[in-house]
């Protein structure tokens, strides 16, 4: 139908913004979302937001969008999505995030709307139990312990009764549980359309159904492995697609250096060996010289993660050179798994499932080699550890190039949104990594009244972050701020010794400085088990690293204090990093200034994000870092957060807080010390 736009007066600097009458409508006081929505809050930004999306959707454009908390993104691209989009793909960041999108805010808006559109949600095939590797498992009956056998024969049952085969079905059985990975298929190890239950694959249902929808839900990790490797369905979705909306997008410039590069881990060799052995008990269980390979290939990826005997932490390439072991270990297991290839290949046509295992062998063969031979210029490799595994990686420099490969693959619209793409209101950082210079891009504040509601705490006295005891004043200047706030607190840092540390000072000062509130750290449960506690208390100190800055939602009085106690610039030690500075330097252009400011900032507004999360929430921010009113730079970091009023002083906070316990009505604080 033909849809007439009417000019408004705000600017975005890219020149006024329309509102689409037809979206408009939906966003009505008395139109469809508000009736069908109880919460429903008429907000001018949301409507311009999904106004700018119908435009780009239209164009068939780019569109960059950055849209503050509560403006309610979510609906605001999808409302122009159903009405407009065509065939719909829409990218979230997170598994949780996909879920949420497809069975609460996707039907919430679609029935609003009255319209029929078929809606389908697409994970990796990890996510699907796979009939013919729990089957060979369980027939194998050589198990780990009697919980994993346990776990099989609960997914066993939960296989035959679901009609999706989604391990999220099941929370009964643990993520980390081992069974999961003898349930499900990988990319190295489905075999397609030789597999004997491919008819029945719950993998195969679910890309069925995504060919068929009108809008289909993947998540970030998902799109880039799909649409770089062109193995789980997305290959044959995205040439179908008018439309592509990439939410949480802030995240996409670090999932494609994973996706646009290579790797091989110590783990795919043992799951291979094992793998291996259960097929060979099956169909060739005279053969004794397979046993002996297998077992060969194991002990050599066990010893290469032997060869550098450290705990989790990166290393490049460079710096392999102190560990005397480390290239024999590798020839070792270069030239195992090619001796177990050669096996795997003399009884290739005995099984598919052997066949199969031959196939991966001589993958990871070629990736190791590829590995130690390449010198890609634009590569970097380096070699990450972690408690029971190594994994040998090369990632690109800069991403630009591939990823806009994909935008110019077929004319179509691309909607890029999060709460955090600007820097001071700049978009160039983002753009340049993605390669998306020519993008329109438009800034929609948040609709929360920060200037009244959240406090801006930048305490004095505290020495910078490079002092040794700097976790130590970090608390020291914690403490009584947590007793004004009366706990309700998320204390985010930005290393896990930190955040150890700070929790074994808490443990022991708060009970001294009869302060009696629950003290809970990322580690000791889940993060949602974390979280209801968090909630459920309404006076908790959760102590937390990384996986808490972002992603995390508790509105209300719960939460009523966010401490961050260094502005999280990425270690300089990444070598992913550090390759990705010399680069730019070679190119003549400040790294720290054009590349680790911008992203600190991006990542600091995830980490502040956190404490405002609904228009009546109140709180107080607390920045530990010194250098956030030291140096040059930190004006331009302090321009990226929201508009909170700033202070350096503790009394200012204590009144805050007081403000906050007074029954409604009463005078609040409007003392504004500003930075000194």
């Amino acid at each position: 139908m033909t849809v007439e736009r009417e000019k408004i007066t705000t600017e975005d600097g890219g020149g006024a913004r329309h509102v689409d009458q037809a979206v408009a409508a939906v966003f009505a006081i008395n139109g469809p979302l508000a009736t069908a929505l109880v919460s429903y809050r008429h907000r001018p930004q949301q409507i311009e937001l999904a106004s700018s999306i119908a435009q780009a959707i239209r164009d068939r454009s780019v569109l960059i969008a950055e849209a503050g908390t509560g403006t309610g993104k979510t609906v605001a691209y999808l409302v122009p999505a159903l009405l407009y989009g065509g065939k719909v793909l829409i990218s979230t960041g997170t598994k949780t995030l996909q879920d949420q999108l497809f069975h609460r805010d996707l039907p919430t808006v679609r029935d609003a709307l009255g319209l029929p559109a078929q809606t389908a949600l697409l994970k990796g095939r990890a996510n699907y139990v796979c009939s013919y590797h729990l089957e060979r498992h369980v027939h194998d009956g050589r198990l780990q312990s009697r919980e994993v056998a346990s776990h099989l024969q609960s997914i066993t049952r939960f296989a035959a009764r679901s009609g999706t085969g989604d391990r999220a079905e099941l929370p009964d059985i643990p993520e980390t549980s081992p069974a999961w990975g003898l349930a499900t298929s990988t990319r190295e190890n489905c075999l397609g359309q030789e597999c004997p239950t491919f008819k029945q694959c719950f993998v195969m249902k679910a890309r069925r159904e995504a060919l068929m929808a009108d809008v289909v839900v993947v998540n970030h990790h998902l799109f880039f492995a799909d649409a770089m490797l062109r193995d789980e369905g997305v290959a044959e979705l995205l040439p179908s697609c008018d439309t592509v909306i990439l939410d949480e997008a802030h995240q996409l410039p670090k999932a494609a250096t994973q996706f646009f590069g290579e790797s091989v881990s110590t783990g795919q060799v043992l799951d291979l060996c094992r793998d291996a052995l259960v097929e060979a008990r099956i169909s060739a269980p005279e053969e004794r010289t397979l046993a002996e390979r297998v077992k060969s290939a194991d002990k050599a990826a066990r010893d290469l993660r032997l060869a550098i005997p450290l705990k989790e932490t990166r290393i490049a390439e460079q710096g392999l050179d102190r560990f005397e072991g480390f290239g024999d270990a590798l020839n070792y297991l270069a030239s195992s798994i090619h001796a177990l290839a050669k096996v795997l290949e003399s009884h290739a046509e005995r099984a598919e499932g052997l066949a199969a295992c031959h196939g991966r062998a001589t993958d990871l063969e070629r990736r190791i080699q590829h590995w130690t031979d390449a010198e890609d210029e634009g590569m970097v490799r380096w070699v990450e550890l972690r408690s029971q595994a190594l994994i040998l990686h090369r990632s690109p420099l800069d991403v630009a190039v591939p990823f806009r490969r994909q935008i110019d693959a077929r004319k179509r619209s691309w909607i890029l949104t999060s709460a955090t793409l600007a820097v001071g209101g700049s978009f160039a950082l983002y753009q340049q990594r993605l390669g998306l210079d020519d993008a329109r891009t438009a800034i929609w504040p948040s609709p929360f009244d920060y200037s009244n509601n959240a406090l801006l705490y930048l305490p004095e006295g505290i020495s910078d972050p490079a002092a040794t005891d700097f976790t130590d004043q970090v608390v020291d200047a914690c403490i009584p701020v947590l007793r004004a706030s009366r706990g309700r607190a998320f204390l985010l840092f930005t290393s896990l010794r930190a955040m150890r540390r700070a929790h074994e000072l808490l443990s022991e000062r708060l009970p001294r400085e009869g302060i009696d509130y629950p003290l809970l750290l990322q580690g000791q449960g889940t993060k949602t088990h974390l979280l209801a506690s968090f909630r459920a208390h309404g006076n908790s100190v959760l102590i937390a690293s990384a996986s808490f800055w972002e992603g995390v939602d508790v509105k209300g009085d719960a939460l009523s204090l966010v401490v961050i106690d260094k502005l999280p610039f990425a270690s300089p030690d990444d070598p992913v990093l550090a390759a990705r500075l010399a680069w730019l330097a070679r190119m003549g252009r400040n790294g720290f200034i054009d590349y680790q400011v911008p992203a600190a900032a991006i990542a600091l507004k995830q980490g502040a994000g956190r404490l405002i999360r609904d228009e009546t929430d109140q709180g107080v921010l607390m920045i530990c870092d010194r250098r956030i009113v030291a140096r040059g730079y930190g004006k331009a970091i302090l321009d990226s957060l929201p508009p909170m009023r700033r202070t350096r002083s503790l009394a200012d906070v204590a009144a805050f807080f007081a403000d906050l316990d007074r029954k409604p009505g009463e005078q609040t604080v409007t003392t504004d010390e500003g930075v000194k």
